[in-house]
């Protein structure tokens, strides 16, 4: 930790919630079973541990060979060979995984999960097994809405299993319908969210605004900015992998929702106000990450403007300021524990002078942390050179990514959370 509380990894690391966790990875007999060799080697970069259980419909399809070159292990798919990765412990890696994912899970895997069935090496390792469970279900549609299906469902969610997917889709058969195997990305990012219960901030509500806003000049134009949202996202699942309930208020972007929390959408500034007052009436910490429009037209145009040879003058407004809401509506917890323990983060996108004015973004909008970062170099791009500014300290965090970014924000708010009780 430095002077300023924060938590400073090594440049290039990412604090992902992956690293170092031990993982078994189930794989059964669906035609999808090659989209597991994806999440086993999106899952492998970031550092996990994975122990690969095929059965044997699933080694028909793609050999453990295929996935042993991914995941640098031993594979198993048969109980009782004493020359295997387990021996003749035939449970061994369902006493060490941190999390036991089933993808793709058939039809007939989830039935003997819920039963309790144990013939084969997964669903043996499945009953042994302690860990979160994440399945994501494979197979035809008419299969996943049986009522035997759902049922089944039903009782493995019931005791805590958390499903990813299907989608709706094209099927190998041809058909289309809900059935489709959900994307590795997302159920990684599941994955991630699961190994993040019990976290350091468990417990904890955690409001982030992403994105850019528009403010609309006429029914197909509008005022905006260049921000991508990803810096907001990236912190987003970074609060999450540590435990946190989030809710992202996003502006309008082009990225997928993050897994397992609350996203809420907007378009305006005054829509983003409306949304962060109302979810951090009951936050413990609130990161405004997003790029918000400072102005907007005092009207906008109920018909589409047209071309004109003559200048055309636009009258602007501000727009509300989002931080300086916040801190009317929420005083800061003072040392007599009046008010609402919690931390707000704000953001200075800056093209020159960018301490100096993060510095003024601090004590103007009364916040615990700004996050500085050089504009527009950082706009659109996946690293950032940001710089922590608090009331006590300057620390560069150096080029990382965003991802990296994030993790070192979501860590100063535990640690900031933890020093406040």
């Amino acid at each position: 930790m430095t002077s300023a509380n924060v938590p400073l990894q090594a440049p290039g690391h990412d604090g992902d919630g992956l690293c170092g966790r031990r993982i078994v990875l189930g794989v059964s007999g669906s035609i999808a079973a090659y989209k597991a060799l994806a999440i086993a080697s999106e899952m492998a970069a970031a550092g996990a541990l994975i122990d690969v259980v095929l059965t044997d419909a699933a080694a028909a399809l793609v050999t453990p060979l295929a996935f042993q070159a991914i995941v640098h292990r031993p594979v198993v798919h048969r109980l009782g060979d004493p020359s295997g990765p387990m021996g003749m412990d035939h449970v061994a890696h369902a006493h060490t995984a941190e999390a036991l994912v089933v993808a793709p899970a058939t039809a007939h895997v989830i039935a003997r999960l819920a039963l309790g069935l144990a013939d084969d090496a997964l669903t043996t390792t499945a009953l042994a097994c302690r860990a979160p469970l994440v399945v994501a279900p494979a197979m035809e549609p008419d299969m996943w809405t049986h009522p035997a299906t759902q049922a089944h469902v039903a009782t493995l969610t019931a005791r805590g299993a958390v499903f990813v997917g299907p989608d709706d889709g094209r099927m190998a058969s041809g058909k289309h319908g809900q059935g489709r195997l959900a994307d590795p990305a997302v159920v990684v990012d599941h994955v991630r969210a699961v190994l993040g219960h019990g976290g350091p901030l468990t417990g904890r509500k955690v409001v982030v605004s992403a994105g850019p806003t528009r403010e609309p000049i006429d029914p197909v134009r509008y005022l905006s900015n260049h921000s991508s949202g990803r810096m907001g996202y990236a912190v987003a699942r970074a609060v999450r992998d540590r435990g946190a309930d989030v809710v992202l208020i996003s502006g309008p972007v082009d990225l997928a929702p993050p897994a397992a929390m609350t996203v809420v959408a907007v378009e305006t500034a005054r829509d983003m106000l409306d949304a962060v007052l109302t979810h951090a009436a009951t936050a413990d910490a609130v990161v405004m990450s997003a790029a918000v429009a400072d102005h907007r037209p005092i009207e906008a145009a109920a018909i589409k403007l047209k071309r004109s040879a003559a200048d055309l003058a636009l009258a602007l407004t501000p727009n509300p300021d989002i931080l300086i809401a916040l801190g009317a509506e929420f005083p800061r917890w003072s040392e007599d524990k009046r008010g609402r323990p919690y931390v707000r983060v704000g953001f200075a996108a800056e093209t020159h002078d960018l301490v100096a004015h993060a510095r003024d973004k601090l004590a103007r909008k009364s916040v615990d942390l700004i996050v500085a970062n050089p504009v527009p170099e950082t706009f659109g791009g996946r690293n950032s050179s940001a710089t922590f500014v608090t009331p006590d300290a300057v620390a560069p965090l150096g080029e990382r990514s965003k991802d990296g970014v994030a993790s070192a924000i979501a860590d100063w708010i535990a640690q900031r959370l933890a020093d406040m009780l």
